[in-house]
């Protein structure tokens, strides 16, 4: 018989916050998550495609007792051992205890669960599958047989499921079975409104739909998938009759002779060593086997109780992959970061940058271009270079690409690194001269010149563009003046473009603050990368502000919010973010200060104290903490994880980095060319940069003038009203960019320079005449 449909009303389960993430080492291809106690996501073929919402389960005596074991909030997560992701799990009711072991099938693509009920006899267990095949809410259901066997099965386009059972005996689990529409006919709305099972539904769908089966007291599941159900019955029925322990003790000797090839110092303390095994975990589960290399963010979507995001977390940013590829490195796992830097040259655009975000396989899904989405695979390139010599066929080219998109649309970015506003923002700015530095020693020789001129150039100009000078905040905080959080473009000509409203974005009504009166913790990348060190007087300024106006201390330790006015978090009143909000504060952040402090001879146990004790109970680190005081009734409390994604992969990585950084007593990370050239300090340019994209209408005296074209010209320049004019040629500096020196150092103020150029391969000239003024040496305000 067929199950009826109606409109959705089953309660909606939040998908963001994660107990445990697991794969397999073996050849299986699934993924999974536990959350609530309970299996959640499970992802087949590509991470990037939750497959399940989740696979619960419901206690009832078949006389009106019944329970859904999620909801007892009475629960506890372990792993078989560190790093390991075999899940044991423990109900406790007055009633009962359920305890479960979950672990992906080595060798198939199986999810397993044995799961044992003690306490009262007359209890039996429901398991209640809801599948999104596809990532789809549009299935069909079916309950029957396969081979004298009963399975629950459903079915999308290519995508299909098959769940079945046995008992430790070896006899079929399942006694009855039934499927329905979520909210009318499925499981959950049977015991709600009878008590006990008494629908026996054959099929359902197309629509969103649940499946149901009633067990006894104990058994092993097998979730297989594949592309269609008569398929995945015989991968779970092959699994089931395999054992479950054998599979168990085969995935944990995998995993743990992974674990055991990591460089994890000896010297850690047992916490922090827990966590990093948990952190490498969470790293290595995330990389999907379809496209070797490619690392989502996170097998979560953010307050997935309030979204319907399709996209989530399950999407890949070029950035966070290169973040975690650096953490691989630090452990030694140069074969990951291989496979890593393969993907990333495999989707790099033509023009050299990469896309916000993709799908796995490669297919856009935001548009937003950041410039250190371009710089960050530069880096990783050159990271592994010392390494070892690098024979990565395209490498050079990959490079070339990324460097010439940075130099053409640097050093103004299209969005930040928190995806939300164009402009100059120094995370950004320091992995965008990072990479053109490191990236210069991967070029020919012949390219690097232009790399280098850049550079500098940008590099020379940080405190002219992001330094704040007195503000009324600057006297508010008592410091002399803080590094800005962005500054629109027009910083590049105007210097009162400080001034200028800065949007902040998830909030109902943008503030409307001045850039200069916005603050972040983005400056600290400067420092990582060596372009600052913590004694200048800018970084020791904007420190004190920053922990004035963003640090929070909560019971698990300190960490920071992102900047103020941030609006990307829950409502005040606990409510998920669906737009707008309060931010909260960030443990990823913690980890970037460990870094920056560890420079100055901090020890950075305290940050990796706190970001452990931020986790979760399975150990995830998530994206962000509470802040104020708990919402029991919405698990919000005090220095523990929000509904934000959980685990963020990122922050995983920074976790394991940061240890590393602490036995090398400096960041692991730090980029190794550019430390060297600039060794915290700024660098000494006798030089401005004219550029199409930065047009500077001021020269300080005794100051050459620089000319950048993108290709051949030959300029036509002159004194005040054009006296004593010449044709100066350009020369090639690398990587299709010509330039040339004008000859100023011994102009004066208030004489002018005035030019124009011929474009050689066009064979026409530009038709304007530009005017750059010389004016006395203006003296810095820091």
């Amino acid at each position: 018989m067929k199950a009826p449909k109606a409109a959705f009303s089953r309660p909606v389960w939040s998908t963001a916050r994660k107990d445990v993430v697991g794969s397999s080492l073996g050849s299986s291809r699934v993924w999974f998550t536990v959350a609530q106690g309970i299996l959640t996501e499970v992802y087949y073929p590509r991470i990037d495609i939750p497959q399940i919402r989740d696979l619960g389960f419901i206690v009832a005596d078949d006389r009106g007792f019944w329970t859904e074991v999620r909801t007892l909030g009475q629960y506890a997560v372990s792993l078989e051992g560190e790093g390991l992701p075999a899940v044991h799990i423990r109900h406790e009711h007055e009633r009962f205890r359920l305890d479960l072991a979950i672990v992906a099938a080595p060798d198939r693509d199986v999810i397993l669960v044995d799961f044992r009920l003690t306490g009262d006899s007359a209890l039996r267990v429901y398991p209640l599958l809801a599948p999104r095949l596809g990532g789809r809410s549009e299935n069909s259901a079916l309950c029957g047989t396969w081979h004298g066997r009963r399975i629950l099965g459903a079915f999308q386009g290519p995508f299909a499921l098959a769940l079945s059972g046995m008992t430790p005996d070896g006899t079929d689990l399942f006694s009855r079975l039934s499927c329905g529409h979520v909210g009318e006919s499925d499981g959950w709305q049977d015991f709600s409104r009878n008590g006990r099972m008494t629908w026996t539904y054959d099929e359902a769908g197309p629509g969103e739909i649940a499946l149901m089966a009633e067990t006894g007291s104990s058994g092993t599941l097998a979730l297989a998938l594949a592309s269609s159900w008569e398929a995945a019955s015989t991968l779970a029925f092959s699994a089931l009759m395999e054992g479950f322990k054998p599979q168990w003790d085969h995935q944990v000797a995998l995993w743990g002779r992974w674990q055991e090839k990591l460089a994890i110092p000896s010297n850690l303390p047992p916490r922090l060593a827990r966590m990093y095994r948990t952190s490498a975990m969470v790293l290595r589960a995330h990389e999907d086997k379809t496209f070797p290399g490619a690392i989502i963010a996170s097998m979560s979507t953010p307050w997935g109780e309030a979204s319907d995001s399709r996209g989530g977390y399950h999407l890949v940013w070029s950035r966070d992959l290169s973040e975690s590829a650096g953490a691989f490195l630090a452990m030694g796992d140069t074969r990951a970061v291989l496979r890593i830097l393969s993907y990333l040259m495999a989707t790099q655009q033509e023009d050299g940058h990469w896309l916000q975000n993709q799908w796995l396989g490669g297919k856009p899904y935001w548009q937003g271009l950041q410039l250190d989405e371009a710089a960050f695979p530069v880096l990783l390139a050159a990271s592994l270079e010392h390494h070892g010599t690098l024979s990565v066929p395209g490498l050079r080219t990959m490079v070339e690409r990324a460097l010439r998109f940075i130099i053409r649309e640097g050093p103004v970015t299209g969005q930040d690194r928190w995806e939300e506003d164009p402009g100059i923002n120094l995370f950004t700015l320091a992995v965008s001269i990072a990479a053109l530095v490191d990236g210069a020693e991967l070029l020919h020789p012949d390219d690097r010149e232009i790399a280098y001129w850049i550079a500098d150039t940008w590099n020379s100009r940080i405190e002219r563009w992001t330094w704040s000078g007195q503000t009324a905040l600057a006297r508010q905080l008592g410091v002399a003046g803080y590094y800005l959080r962005a500054v629109p473009e027009e910083i590049l000509e105007d210097a009162a473009a400080k001034g200028l409203p800065l949007l902040i974005k998830n909030r109902c009504q943008d503030p409307g603050l001045a850039a200069c009166d916005q603050i972040s913790t983005d400056f600290l990348q400067l420092v990582r990368y060596g372009l600052r060190s913590l004694a200048h007087p800018p970084v020791r300024e904007t420190l004190r502000a920053v922990d004035r106006l963003l640090r929070c201390d909560t019971p698990s330790g300190q960490t920071w919010y992102r900047y103020n006015g941030d609006g990307y978090g829950e409502h005040e009143d606990g409510s998920p973010f669906d737009g707008s909000g309060l931010g909260r504060p960030w443990p990823l952040l913690a980890g970037e200060r460990g870094h920056a402090s560890l420079t100055g001879g901090e020890s950075p146990l305290p940050y990796l104290r706190a970001m452990e004790a931020m986790a979760g109970p399975g150990g995830m680190i998530p994206e962000q903490v509470w802040d104020t005081a708990p919402i029991p009734e919405k698990n919000l409390w005090p220095g523990k994880p929000t509904g934000s994604a959980m685990p963020l992969v990122w922050a995983h990585a920074e976790f394991i980095k940061l240890v590393h950084s602490m036995g090398n007593k400096s960041p692991v990370d730090r980029p190794r060319a550019t430390g060297t050239r600039y060794g915290g300090k700024i660098p000494s340019v006798s030089w401005v940069l004219w550029r199409h994209r930065h047009k500077v209408s001021q020269i300080p005296e005794g100051i050459e003038l620089r000319v950048v074209f993108e290709r051949e010209v030959l300029v036509h320049w002159g004194i005040d009203n054009w006296d004593t004019p010449a044709d100066m040629p350009t020369r090639p500096l690398g990587l299709g960019f010509f330039g040339t020196v004008l000859p100023a150092v011994g102009l004066k103020a208030g004489q002018t320079i005035l030019f124009t150029f011929y474009w050689i391969g066009e064979q026409r000239w530009e038709g304007v005449d530009y005017r750059v003024e010389v004016v006395p040496p203006v003296p810095a305000d820091f």
